[in-house]
């Protein structure tokens, strides 16, 4: 447990004249209790955490509802396993959902009492948190008591504009959305009728000094009432913090100066509680990893950290936009301790090598350490018993076990929450839904980072051996696709599955640090067959199965085989009622494509589908006729419901020709041009949109394309005894 210092009889002193903007205004004899406060919170900034872990509280909103609540079956869920492990802080977020909904026992917030059944959620789960109250203590000071029994810190993380209750709509309340905002809608940036550009509608507007003054007492309170060692302000749940940004501006110099007159009279609480109990309270964010990002949303982190009010920078969340080194460069330029966020990664479609797998978390940290970082912080990964919670909390215990290395570990879309965010991304995106196109001739070059210490392994006796993995979407040759790393040619890959390709890698073409791979897809020749086979096809034996995936099936749609057949049915007219299947597929902007569906229409309209990320077009069958949706002067009348037909599509440049049965019955000239970006480069068919309906038969769907799409590209590291 932290050692208590006591201060002595002229704290009352010292914090009469705090009230000044900053302590460096007081006179030398008046600020030396502070001094020496500031002083060691310098000092267990920096100590040796080894992880800071997060958790979310879920534990005590969604206990089992069958379990004997007690303190101890309580702390078992999440808590009690984090002894003797690698973890030196847990930051224990009180749900903070909704801004003013908390589970500890507040008196500034609301209590959230409410249950998850009542609101058809978390099915055999309840909501404790009234209940631990009754038994004497609430789930904050249960986890500070524990934790500091065993020599562990405790933060409050408080969310500070936590958003998932987004999902309320007036006829079907949401749990999480508090009585606050019921009571103060003007309070919000947006309406549940009109949602904001940007982040969502029910963050609260950090312009108006009431919101600010709530966001304090929350802080104050905790402070005051609970022994924690420090509070963690999450600004990445949710990023959205004033109507500005909300609505596709940036903030004004005005409104980062609200935030950061904020964190200072924060700080000066943190302060001055600390004064009178004894030993400081640090401060910690977490927000995301650029300084231009973070000032344009209105968080002016770099003057925060030059100005003492952080002591703990934690960075990344959805996304991430620049190397680990960034950060730490940052943050110890003031002083200040860093930890990079390992959070869930939350990328779709993998297959074979997964993100969210042990050996993947343990080459994000060992990539963090590598970078200089003082910690790893641990987000949204909560099974206690894991043991990664013995082995990410130094590279010493890192040392000899099989990781993962991926290019991106993180997907997500900075321009969801400012416009134009992603301007700010200084690292690559690759992942099976942010596919990395190939052209022929035309090589790639990626960076991967690679932190493994193989020198460290090898002297404690162990051998390593390396491979390198790309998935590629949809069939490619394997020997038209060359890979080298660090300017070393890898060689033949070997093919494993559908979509996998192998190259062993020895591991002294590895560097510790940032490697480069190349990855050049070689033209296809006929002669050895390459393009006899499709790139992407679908024959209906079963739904279609990965790379394929579905859209989120709604109520009134139906996918099912039927007499051989793939049915796709939409029956509704309500939003999101559609059903496609989608496939990223790697399509250029020069070269010929060749699409081939079977089907039979029954009613409505069915689409397939097609876009190269820059530009697309869809096909429109229907009952009495096929057209294009951009191009509705292309069209052949015909019956689409008596029987089957083939439908072919041949793509060059802007032009289509559709062939039916192996007659050309359109030649589409310039149905391929203009810019239309809601297109991804991906293949989709299915039937009609939200508000018209559409059901077919489909036999097979498949396409053919001279380039390709590199899904994903990992480097795997396994070790061996000598």
């Amino acid at each position: 447990m932290l050692k208590t210092v006591m201060w002595g009889a002229t704290t009352a002193l010292v914090f009469a004249a705090a009230g000044a903007e900053t302590a460096g205004q007081l006179s030398r004899s008046e600020v030396s209790p502070l001094d020496e406060l500031r002083n060691l919170r310098r000092k267990l900034a920096f100590r040796r955490r080894g992880i800071l872990a997060n958790n979310d509280g879920c534990d005590a909103l969604y206990f089992p509802k069958d379990r004997v609540l007690t303190p101890q079956s309580f702390l078992d869920l999440r808590t009690t396993a984090l002894a003797e492990t690698g973890v030196g802080t847990v930051a224990y977020c009180t749900i903070s959902s909704g801004f003013s909904f908390f589970t500890h026992d507040t008196k500034v917030g609301t209590l959230l009492t409410r249950q998850p059944k009542d609101y058809g959620l978390g099915a055999g789960r309840r909501n404790v948190a009234q209940e631990l109250i009754n038994q004497g203590a609430d789930c904050l000071e249960l986890v500070a008591r524990y934790a500091h029994e065993h020599d562990i810190e405790v933060f409050w993380s408080f969310r500070m504009n936590d958003t998932h209750d987004a999902a309320h709509r007036p006829d079907k309340p949401y749990f999480l959305y508090p009585p606050l905002k019921e009571q103060h809608p003007d309070w919000l940036v947006g309406k549940v009728a009109k949602p904001t550009r940007f982040g969502r509608w029910s963050s609260v507007n950090y312009a108006l000094p009431q919101v600010r003054d709530l966001a304090f007492r929350f802080t104050e309170e905790v402070c005051r009432n609970y022994d924690v060692d420090g509070i963690e302000l999450d600004f990445f749940r949710h990023l959205c913090y004033f109507p500005s940004t909300a609505n596709g501006g940036t903030a004004s110099d005005a409104e980062r100066e609200m935030m950061t007159k904020l964190l200072r009279r924060i700080r000066r609480m943190t302060e001055e509680v600390g004064l009178k109990r004894g030993r400081p309270i640090l401060m910690s964010v977490r927000v995301p990893d650029s300084v231009g990002f973070n000032r344009d949303m209105g968080l002016d982190v770099e003057r925060w950290l030059a100005d003492g009010l952080v002591d703990i920078l934690v960075t990344t969340g959805y996304f991430r936009l620049n190397p680990w080194e960034s950060s730490v460069a940052l943050g110890h330029k003031y002083g200040v301790a860093v930890y990079p966020c390992l959070s869930d990664s939350r990328v779709r479609g993998q297959t074979r090598f997964m993100r969210g797998s042990i050996p993947a978390y343990r080459a994000r940290a060992v990539n963090a350490w590598a970078a200089g970082a003082d910690g790893v912080h641990l987000f949204n990964y909560f099974n206690p018993n894991a043991p990664l919670w013995k082995e990410l909390g130094s590279p010493r215990t890192l040392v000899g076990l099989e990781k993962l290395f991926f290019v991106t570990v993180r997907d997500g879309n900075p321009d969801s929450w400012l416009l134009g965010g992603s301007r700010y991304r200084r690292v690559p995106i690759l992942t099976p839904s942010h596919p990395l196109l190939l052209e022929p001739n035309k090589p790639e070059r990626l960076p991967l980072t690679v932190g493994e210490d193989f020198a460290a392994a090898r002297t404690a006796g162990l051998s390593p051996k390396a491979a390198l993995h790309v998935r590629m979407l949809g069939h490619v040759a394997p020997g038209r696709l060359a890979v080298s790393m660090n300017g070393h040619d890898l060689g033949r890959g070997v093919a494993k599955g559908s979509d996998w390709l192998d190259y062993p890698l020895p591991t002294t073409w590895i560097k510790r640090g940032e490697n480069e791979v190349t990855v050049a897809l070689e033209p296809a020749s006929q002669k050895e067959g390459d393009l006899a086979d499709w790139s992407v096809e679908y024959t209906p034996a079963t739904l279609p199965k990965p790379p394929w995936r579905k859209d989120r099936p709604a109520t009134r749609t139906v996918a099912k085989i039927k007499d051989g057949a793939l049915l796709i049915a939409d029956r509704g007219t309500q939003p999101g009622d559609y059903r496609y299947y989608r496939v990223p597929w790697g399509m250029g902007r020069s070269g010929e494509v060749v699409i081939e569906a079977r089907l039979k229409v029954i009613s409505g309209v069915n689409c397939i589908i097609f876009g190269n990320g820059e530009t697309g077009q869809r096909l429109c069958f229907y009952p009495d006729r096929i057209e294009f949706y951009h191009n509705r002067a292309y069209k052949v009348a015909m019956d689409t419901t008596t029987d089957f037909h083939t439908y072919r599509l041949v793509i060059r440049g802007q032009d289509i020709q559709v062939f039916v049965d192996n007659v050309k019955r359109i030649d589409g000239k310039d149905c391929f041009a203009g810019k239309r970006p809601a297109y991804r480069n991906e293949l989709a068919f299915g039937a009609a949109n939200s508000t018209q309906l559409g059901e077919a038969l489909w036999q097979n769907v498949r396409a053919r394309l001279d380039s390709a799409a590199c899904g994903d590209l990992v480097v795997r590291v396994q070790y061996a005894k000598k």
